[in-house]
């Protein structure tokens, strides 16, 4: 009944003459639910305290969701770059570069990423002295260089495997005009390389950003760390409830679209 009620509530979509389906997207029924009830306690001026606080908390829990967007973004620039280099250095001529890439992508593919986080929390210093200043090494960028390393080995298996999926009637044909191993790389293999690793590219993004929840257990003020001084701060458990379904509900607003637009692109490119 529910599908039903928000299905007459949306428009019929005009380009297919079809109408919008609530059962492909079950998000748009949960939504619906949400708004009607936040209108229930509008008008009748019940609203609940739990809500009240978390009106209050909102601001602070985005600031730190900012925290956690930093992270997932610094971690997979730093490792995509690695990874490249490491994925290039697997596919070199020289045996022990590709043994010893071939450890590092194993190693770091397998290796608990909280261990990781750890890992470089207490291996690396708290400050750095650099003749005569002294600058400090925040946690949050140790959660980066965590979170890069298990990045650097997917990227790189990524990487070499999109170079292999290309077929060697490719390379012999551009080598039939006379072109150099760079430019078949630059102008014909790199294209495609680009477009067959952005799904997956994409996949990882979505899964690094959830586990930058972890960074609030080595000391980095992101939105779990907010929550967790929100909870204690308000002390009291429907408000507990009501924040960490919030951090539920904002971690997938935000890792939803990454994903649907994954699929897309693997549809289309299925296709070409």
């Amino acid at each position: 009944m529910a599908n039903e009620a928000v299905a007459n509530l949306l428009p019929a979509r005009a380009a297919s003459g079809t109408r919008f389906d609530p059962r492909r997207h079950p998000w748009w029924t949960a939504l619906a639910a949400v708004l009607a009830v936040i209108g229930t306690w509008v008008a009748t001026g019940t609203t609940p305290v739990a809500l009240v606080f978390l009106w209050q908390w909102t601001p602070a829990l985005l600031w730190g969701l900012l925290t956690n967007i930093e992270i997932s973004v610094l971690a997979m620039a730093l490792g995509t770059l690695a990874g490249l280099v490491v994925g290039a250095l697997s596919l070199s001529p020289l045996r022990v570069l590709r043994v010893l890439t071939r450890w590092y992508v194993q190693f770091f593919r397998n290796a608990p990423v909280l261990v990781l986080i750890y890992f470089t929390t207490y291996v690396f210093p708290f400050e750095l002295h650099l003749v005569k200043w002294t600058v400090p090494f925040p946690d949050w960028i140790k959660v980066v260089i965590g979170l890069a390393l298990p990045t650097s080995a997917v990227v790189a298996e990524i990487f070499r495997g999109a170079i292999q999926s290309i077929p060697s009637a490719q390379w012999e044909a551009a080598q039939s005009l006379a072109l150099r191993r760079t430019e078949i790389f630059r102008l014909i293999v790199l294209p495609q390389c680009l477009r067959r690793m952005l799904p997956p590219w994409m996949n990882l993004y979505a899964s690094i950003t959830m586990s930058t929840a972890l960074a609030s257990l080595v000391g980095a003020h992101d939105v779990v760390d907010t929550a967790q001084i929100a909870s204690n701060t308000v002390a009291r458990t429907d408000f507990t409830v009501l924040v960490y379904f919030t951090l539920l509900g904002v971690f997938f607003a935000y890792c939803y679209p990454i994903a649907r637009a994954t699929r897309a692109l693997e549809r289309r490119h299925a296709r070409h």
